[in-house]
């Protein structure tokens, strides 16, 4: 990481991207389709202006699937790593995994979105606000 960035790949390195600093926000979302698409209790995710990141594809490995009529999510196709979400809601910016970029970042997790539907396995250990779905 740079002082005015970070980078991050998937698991098998095909897929790549590059952020410039400042990031949006960063928070936990806990919504079921997020869990269902990454197998677990909640995803953190990083939300950029489009922008401010650039992806590098060289092997167009890189799969967007609609995953309801406004949004998708990008992953790739060789190693299945969930990368990327975009969505009409929030027109301009990428939402990029925490998980899949390489060290640190220009901020900590903010909030847990979408608690309202949390998996009752699981209960934060943390005092960030723990927000409603919209």
């Amino acid at each position: 990481m740079s002082a005015g960035g970070a980078t991050g790949k998937c698991l098998c390195g095909a897929v790549s991207f590059a952020v410039r600093f400042p990031t949006k926000w960063i928070a936990h979302c806990h919504c079921s389709m997020c869990r269902r698409a990454h197998g677990a209790a909640f995803v953190t995710w990083v939300g950029v202006e489009a922008e401010r990141a650039s992806i590098a594809d060289p092997g167009a490995t890189l799969r967007w699937y609609q995953s309801s009529p406004e949004a998708e999510r990008g992953s790739c196709s060789h190693c299945g790593s969930p990368l990327f979400f975009r969505s009409e809601k929030w027109p301009g910016e990428l939402h990029i995994v925490r998980a899949n970029f390489e060290g640190e970042l220009d901020r900590a997790p903010q909030a847990h979105a979408n608690y309202d539907t949390h998996v009752a396995w699981f209960a934060p250990n943390d005092s960030l606000p723990k927000k409603s779905a919209p």
